[in-house]
C-alpha cells in the first residue's frame, strides 16, 4: 500500500496540483460558489498551477493599474518627465510685462502633491519667479494664467459612481494639477447625533468656490460618511451626508475641479507677497477661453493666445515615471493612474481623451506582442470605472509579456509583497520564505477582490516563475473569509515552485 501510495503521488501531482484541488474544493462552497471567479496559474515555462474561469472578463478593481502603469513604463520610458513650462504672450519694456503669464502644464500630477518624490510647491514657484526675473520682469499688467490645454478631453468617466467623483480617490486630471486635484475640510462632529456638524475648507485656497453643506453628526460607529457632490460645470459643491459623533477631528480630503484655476491662483499670492506686483489671475477653459471670474461673468469671452505662439522662459520637470509608477501600484493611487493613461493616449495618438487612450491601448497590447481581441475591456486607468472587465488569462498574458521588456526589473519593483506595507497583514501564517517570493497587486471594490502578480522560484530560472490573477467578482460573503481564502490560494500557488 506504501509503495501504490508513492507511486501515486508524482501522477496526482501532475493531473492536479494542491492549488487546483484547493481552488476545485473552494468553489464547491458559498459564498464562493454563487460568486464569480477567474483564476489562472502558469508557468513560464508553460505548465499550469491552477485555473478556474480563466477566460471570463471579471471587473479587475485596482488590478487595472498593473496594465496602465506597465504600458506607461513600456512606452513612455521609466525616466519620463512631465514638464511644467513658464511663458509669456506680451512685451516687456521698463520692467513690465504687458501680457500674461501662463503656465502651461504638461500633465505633472506630482504638482504641489506633498509627495515625498516632488519638490516642494514654494521651491516651484520660486525657479518660476526666477524665470520672470531673469527676463526683466518687475511686475505684470495682466494675469497669471493657469494652462491646462495640453491634456484635453474629459477629465471624469460617466461610468464612475456619482459619489466617487467628489472625493479624493474619484478626482480628475488635467494638464495643469495642483495638491493631486483636492480640497482639504477640516470637520469635527456636533454635540449630539443630528446636529450640525464643524465644517471648513482649509487648502488650497478657492474663494471663489460656494459650499452648501447639508451634513449631520450621524450616530457612534457610523464613522466618516461624507461626500463632496461637485463638478466642473460651476464653482459650487454641496457636502452631504453624515460624520459619527463619537469620531475625533480629521481632515476630509475632496475633489477639485477647478485646479488649473488653483495653480494659478497660488502662484498669483506668492509673486504678490515676494514682491512682484501682477494684476489678477485666471485659467483657460475647455473652448480657449481665459476665464478671469468662475462665479459666471457676463464680460465677453478672450480667447487664450495659441500655445505655440507664446515665449517659453523656462520649465520644470516632475520625478521620473517610474517613481510615480511606484505610488500608483503601492498604494493604488487612482489620480496618477489617470495621470499616467491620459498621457500615454498624449503622447501616442496626440489626444487625451479617452477614446484616443482605449486606442494608444491597444496599440501598445500589440506591440508588446500581447493580442487585445480577446480577455480585456478597459475604460479607464485606475479601476474606478465598472465597467472594466479583464480576464485572468489576459492579464497573465500581459505580465508574461512583460518579462521580455527592458522596463521588467522597474515595473516589478512598483508591486508589493505580503507581509509588507499595504500588505502588511496577508498570509501571516505563512512563512517569510514563501511571503518574500510573491509579488502582487491587490484591487478591491464592494464584492470584487483581485491579485495578480508572480512568484519567483526557489531554485531554477525564468521558467520556473508563476504568473497568476485570481480574481473574485460578485462576492457577498465577509472580507475576512475572501482574504483569508484568497491568502491560501495564493500560498498554495507559490508552493509550487
Amino acid at each position: 500500500m506504501l509503495i501504490l501510495s508513492t507511486l501515486l503521488l508524482p501522477v496526482l501531482a501532475a493531473g492536479q496540483t494542491r492549488a487546483q484541488r484547493y481552488l476545485d474544493s473552494l468553489m464547491r462552497t458559498e459564498p464562493f460558489r454563487s460568486a464569480q471567479m477567474g483564476v489562472l496559474a502558469v508557468k513560464v515555462g508553460g505548465d499550469t498551477v491552477a485555473q478556474w474561469g480563466r477566460l471570463h472578463k471579471m471587473e479587475p478593481a485596482s488590478n487595472t493599474k498593473l496594465i496602465t502603469t506597465g504600458l506607461a513604463l513600456a512606452c513612455l520610458g521609466p525616466e519620463y518627465r512631465f514638464q511644467t513650462s513658464i511663458a509669456i504672450d506680451g512685451t516687456v519694456s521698463e520692467g513690465v510685462l504687458h501680457g500674461d503669464v501662463y503656465i502651461l502644464g504638461g500633465g505633472d500630477p506630482t504638482l504641489a502633491s506633498r509627495d515625498s518624490i516632488a519638490s516642494g510647491i514654494d521651491g516651484v514657484f520660486a525657479k518660476w519667479k526666477k524665470m520672470l526675473t531673469a527676463a526683466g520682469i518687475k511686475r505684470i499688467d495682466g494675469n497669471v494664467l493657469g494652462d491646462g490645454r495640453w491634456l484635453d478631453g474629459e477629465r471624469e468617466l460617466p461610468s464612475w459612481l456619482y459619489e466617487d467623483i467628489g472625493t479624493y480617490y474619484g478626482t480628475g486630471g488635467g494638464g495643469l494639477s495642483f495638491y493631486r486635484n483636492k480640497l482639504d475640510f477640516k470637520v469635527s462632529a456636533g454635540a449630539k447625533t443630528g446636529d450640525p456638524i464643524h465644517i471648513g475648507p482649509v487648502y488650497p485656497d478657492t474663494p471663489w468656490m460656494t459650499f452648501r453643506y447639508r451634513c449631520t453628526t450621524g450616530k457612534a460607529g457610523t464613522g466618516d460618511q461624507l461626500y463632496l457632490y461637485t463638478s466642473d460645470l460651476a464653482p459650487i459643491g454641496e457636502m452631504r451626508g453624515t460624520f459619527a459623533v463619537d469620531k475625533g477631528p480629521k481632515t476630509v480630503e475632496c475633489s477639485n475641479k477647478f485646479a488649473a484655476f488653483t495653480c494659478a491662483h497660488e502662484f498669483y499670492k506668492y509673486l504678490k507677497s515676494s514682491g512682484l506686483p501682477v494684476k489678477g489671475y485666471g485659467d483657460i477653459d475647455d473652448f480657449g477661453h481665459i476665464r478671469l471670474d468662475l462665479g459666471g461673468s457676463t464680460a465677453p469671452a478672450r480667447a487664450a493666445s495659441p500655445q505655440e505662439g507664446l515665449t517659453v522662459l523656462g520649465i520644470t520637470r516632475s520625478p521620473q515615471l517610474r517613481r510615480i509608477a511606484y505610488l500608483v501600484n503601492q498604494r493604488s493611487d487612482n489620480f496618477y493612474a489617470e495621470s499616467l493613461l491620459r498621457t500615454l493616449g498624449k503622447e501616442r495618438r496626440g489626444s487625451a481623451c479617452y477614446d484616443s487612450c482605449y486606442v494608444a491601448q491597444r496599440e501598445a497590447f500589440r506591440s508588446l506582442g500581447v493580442d487585445p481581441s480577446y480577455g480585456v475591456s478597459l475604460y479607464d486607468g485606475s479601476g474606478l470605472s465598472r465597467k472594466n472587465a479583464v480576464s485572468a488569462d489576459f492579464f497573465c498574458r500581459f505580465l508574461r509579456a512583460l518579462m521580455d521588456q527592458p522596463v521588467f526589473e522597474a515595473f516589478a519593483g512598483t508591486l508589493s509583497q505580503p507581509g509588507v506595507g499595504s500588505q502588511a497583514g496577508r498570509l501571516r501564517s505563512e512563512p517569510q520564505t514563501v511571503r518574500s517570493r510573491i509579488w502582487y497587486k491587490s484591487g478591491s471594490m464592494e464584492g470584487v477582490r483581485c491579485y495578480t502578480g508572480f512568484v519567483t522560484p526557489t531554485d531554477g530560472g525564468k521558467e520556473d516563475t508563476i504568473i497568476f490573477s485570481v480574481l473574485l467578482n460578485s462576492y457577498s460573503g465577509p472580507n475576512w473569509m475572501a482574504m483569508s481564502r484568497l491568502d491560501k490560494l495564493i500560498a498554495l500557488i507559490a508552493a509550487e515552485n
